[in-house]
């Protein structure tokens, strides 16, 4: 496969990148390199270019007017000439459009083999992608890296003409490149259901999450250099106290002002931590870029007015090489990272602090909910909040035992933020994008089909062992239609599918049943069923609902990324009875709600006509079937209306919420198997009733499956 790869930001060289040198060099120059060099190492790929601008500028290095670098063995730098010759920012690339666009289909043309997919990145990335993939017939996939709505919308209030000039073009060019694209590319969950949901072409089934890799080795075994100590210690009247450090372009988004007022208005935070604020290179502030200067000049003026002399450290310069030895020293002073940018897309920042074992408090806007919810490393505040903010750190440098569970808890990003894991799966995705990897055919006739339609956690996946099992025997199932049944959300249930190598279903019941998504044809998106949608909205008022459970209830809301349009979730703080009661006060108020409540802590309220056994009922019919052709697994109370509606239903042998004592489930399959060996166990079971249902029925073996987990 021969990958392009269209980045038309920042400067952009094989090594020794100059990050912070303008608003434009920043992570997403980190994650290309990156994801070109683990993209080199996978079979699949044999040829990898990375086309973007060429210039000349004064005070920046000639290399970024060189026409080619090799990277490595496989890929290769191209700058292409554009209309100016010098360095443009982000804002004024609109005008090179119509160069770019016919200097790479000429550059192509030239080549001695097209590539089969182009990689856009960010919206002029995007646009030039558009424009050639027509030309050319060459699909494209699209990384937005940051998008220009939620960029708006992060600066309501901010009087800000440089950072929000362009905007409305921006956000056209996005339009255009979504509804273009043959797969988006998102790195989180907050990325895929919330910041893209606010475009016109938005299709959530297009959008794959897949987590960025990174190279966290070096972070994890960092020590503090005694350089860059020094460079850090000359602005600080006690060095050895606790660090609160932020490393960050100086751009507006990345919030370091607000870091600041947190800091410079708590006395606490004041006297017992220092501030370090690593922002990016810089030798006179009155030459570098608008942006970039106005927000240097405010965190100067904002040390000057709080007098934090002595107590917050700038320095000017640092290497990428020394970026591991800074988090080290943080680590070494019983420090804390923060993250306090308006919004951030992912994160990697976060994942280097992870690795070097120090907590984190991180803005509640973007990627750093699926890391802090997946590494348990420190906490999430709004941005604005400066109160909270501060609050925050403060709890953690204050709790040494709290402040020893985050920092071992970082360990985990190591681990889970893997490269060749990324690579693999970002590949899998633009081979479906080209149609080599088509979906499992559905067959012509469904009546000698089986459909089964399992839970995700603690039922298909729980047990590594079984879930690599399930996976070798679904492959031998010609007859099998796979679905999945969850509460999560579309891109988290995707997530945990591909981390776990799970077979790709044909439908997936997410959200505790409130929405439907199928395969397409090509096996690259999932398309919503509307008629599910329609026909579970009537007589939903969601508003409503959360009035009444906010003012007469103690329920503790979930995390934004849980609320749905059709699903409110809450945590019921400990009440085993929660369910009756909102049920019953939902109905005094005139709402007819499915209430579901699951492992004693979660609770869902959903349209009434909403749950995970309406939903399959609904899929049963889509495909054709009949009820006996349906088979179901669950192992909790989220479950219990799929395996209640169902006549084949499996009870895996690790199940909780008492399900193999409801006496409305006594006709499912108790398997002495725990997670995905009881599914197989259950179809099993289920196969030989049907065969011993049959004149001249034969015998059926035992499932080749050894126990996974205790029953509970």
């Amino acid at each position: 496969m021969f990958v392009m790869h269209i980045a038309l930001q920042g400067c952009l060289r094989a090594r020794d990148v100059e990050y912070g040198v303008n608003a434009d060099t920043g992570g997403h120059i980190r994650y290309l390199l990156d994801l070109a060099r683990a993209s080199a190492a996978e079979p699949r790929v044999d040829r990898i270019e990375i086309v973007t601008r060429g210039f000349r500028q004064d005070g920046m290095a000639d290399c970024y007017a060189v026409r080619t670098e090799d990277v490595d063995a496989k890929t290769r730098i191209v700058r292409l000439e554009t209309t100016s010759s010098c360095y443009l920012a982000k804002e004024a690339l609109w005008a090179e459009h119509d160069s770019f666009s016919a200097a790479l289909i000429a550059h192509i043309a030239a080549l001695d083999r097209r590539p089969e997919i182009l990689h856009a990145h960010y919206a002029d990335g995007g646009e030039i992608a558009r424009r050639v993939g027509a030309a050319l017939d060459i699909p494209f996939l699209f990384t937005a890296h940051s998008l220009g709505r939620v960029k708006r919308d992060a600066f309501a209030g901010i009087d800000d003409a440089d950072a929000l000039a362009g905007m409305d073009r921006r956000i056209a060019l996005e339009e255009r490149t979504i509804a273009a694209a043959a797969g988006i590319i998102a790195s989180s969950r907050d990325e895929a259901e919330v910041q893209y949901a606010g475009y016109d072409a938005y299709r959530p089934g297009r959008i794959r999450v897949i987590e960025p890799g990174s190279d966290l080795a070096a972070f994890a075994d960092a020590a503090p250099d005694p350089a860059m100590a020094g460079r850090i210690d000359r602005f600080l009247t006690d060095p050895d106290k606790p660090m609160i450090l932020a490393i960050a372009r100086p751009v507006t988004k990345k919030n370091l002002a607000g870091l600041v007022h947190a800091y410079g208005n708590d006395p606490h935070l004041r006297r017992t931590a220092n501030l370090v604020i690593v922002a990016g290179i810089r030798d006179d502030i009155a030459r570098m870029e608008p942006e970039i200067a106005s927000n240097l000049d405010e965190l100067l003026r904002l040390i000057d007015r709080y007098d934090l002399y002595g107590q917050v450290a700038y320095p000017k310069h640092h290497l990428p090489s020394e970026v591991p030895s800074i988090y080290a020293l943080a680590r070494r002073r019983g420090g804390v990272f923060v993250n306090p940018a308006l919004n951030e897309p992912f994160g990697l920042t976060l994942l280097e602090a992870a690795a070097a074992g120090l907590p984190i408090v991180a803005t509640d806007s973007g990627g750093p909910n699926d890391i802090v919810e997946r590494c348990g490393n420190g906490v999430l505040v709004d941005p604005r909040d400066h109160g909270a903010m501060a609050a925050a750190i403060g709890r953690i440098l204050d709790d040494r035992p709290l402040w020893e569970r985050y920092s071992r808890a970082g360990a985990v990003a190591v681990a889970a933020y893997d490269w060749t894991r990324h690579a693999e799966l970002y590949h899998d995705f633009a081979e479906s994008a080209l149609g080599r990897r088509p979906p499992r055919a559905l067959p012509a006739d469904p009546s000698g089909t089986t459909m089964l339609i399992s839970d995700i956690d603690n039922t298909l996946v729980g047990c590594p062992a079984a879930t690599v099992r399930f996976a070798d025997w679904h492959g031998r199932q010609e007859d099998l239609l796979f679905g999945i049944a969850t509460g999560r959300s579309l891109h988290s249930a995707q997530a945990i599918l591909s981390r776990e190598n799970v077979p790709q279903p044909q439908v997936l019941i997410t959200s505790v049943g409130s929405e439907i998504y199928h395969l397409d044809r090509t096996g690259t998106a999932y398309d919503l069923d509307e008629g599910w949608a329609t026909q579970i909205a009537a007589g939903w008022d969601r508003a409503a609902v959360a009035a009444i459970l906010a003012d007469a209830t103690d329920l503790q809301p979930q995390g934004s990324l849980e609320q749905r349009l059709f699903k409110l979730s809450y945590f019921t703080r400990g009440d085993p009875d929660a369910a009756r009661r909102v049920r019953d006060l939902l109905r005094a108020a005139g709402h007819a709600c499915s209430v579901i409540q699951s492992h004693g802590t979660y609770l869902d309220i959903l349209p009434h006509a909403a749950s995970k056994g309406t939903a399959v009922e609904h899929v049963r019919r889509h495909y054709g079937m009949a009820r006996d052709q349906v088979m179901v697994a669950g192992d909790s109370g989220n479950d219990v209306e799929m395996l209640r509606s169902v006549r084949h239903s499996i009870i895996v042998a690790n199940h909780s919420d008492g399900l193999d004592q409801d006496p409305t489930l006594a006709h499912s399959f108790v398997s002495r198997y725990g997670h995905a060996g009881g599914i197989i166990d259950g179809v099993d079971h289920f196969r030989r009733q049907a065969l011993r249902r049959l004149p001249h029925a034969v015998s059926a073996t035992e499932p080749t499956c050894s126990p996974c987990a205790s029953a509970s």
